[in-house]
């Protein structure tokens, strides 16, 4: 008598979060979004591989402040669904984590469709829209800068390596540069993740 066939178990694709959600980062829902557990997460997840400079991590949450205020620097006319898409443009990665760009080109897709699935979650979250193109090269351009400034500041790179890989950033206006100057100094993880959430929370009011 032959055994019954087994069918195989699906693999596990979900994420549970602090909040008690249990997030499927294949097939992602706006409703177990929460901007707590985005905030929790990024304050903990480091840039660079934590190969930064300091007694504390350089978080991501740290990152998507730096490139909020470089955004607000670029383009002044900038309003809080703007500010949002900057902020959150490494949201995603507060459940799969922070992954450096070679590695990202050698994984390929794989990686980018679960991130683009995410963020599409996320933003449907906080009630934005796919962002207009402009907005995206924008996004991309502040997230170049702040590369830029964090692998010299902190990460050891040399600026000639820095201009080679990231480019050369553009002069930012003067009166902008104090409060990105302090958003480059790497803060402990729960100051980092109330200044994301008080942040977010801003945003979204003025939104």
């Amino acid at each position: 008598m032959n055994a019954p066939t087994r069918t195989p178990k699906k693999p596990r694709a979900w994420q549970r979060m602090l909040s008690g959600r249990r997030l499927d980062l294949l097939d992602p829902s706006a409703l177990d979004v929460e901007i707590a557990d985005i905030a929790h997460g990024l304050a903990r997840v480091a840039r660079w591989n934590g190969q930064t400079a300091g007694p504390h991590v350089f978080s991501v949450a740290q990152h998507s402040l730096l490139v909020e205020a470089i955004g607000g620097a670029l383009d002044p006319r900038l309003g809080p669904p703007e500010r949002l898409e900057l902020l959150l443009h490494d949201a995603p990665e507060y459940v799969i984590g922070d992954i450096i760009s070679p590695l990202k080109n050698a994984i390929g897709d794989a990686y980018r469709s679960v991130e683009r699935r995410l963020l599409g979650a996320i933003r449907q979250r906080v009630g934005l829209a796919a962002p207009a193109p402009t907005l995206t090269r924008l996004v991309k351009r502040a997230d170049r800068i702040a590369a830029y400034l964090e692998a010299t500041r902190l990460a050891g790179f040399s600026m000639a390596e820095a201009d080679q890989i990231f480019g050369r950033p553009p002069a930012l206006p003067a009166e902008t540069m104090p409060a990105i100057e302090a958003l480059l100094t790497p803060r402990p993880t729960a100051e980092a993740e109330a200044a994301y959430l008080a942040r977010l929370g801003a945003l979204q009011a003025g939104a």
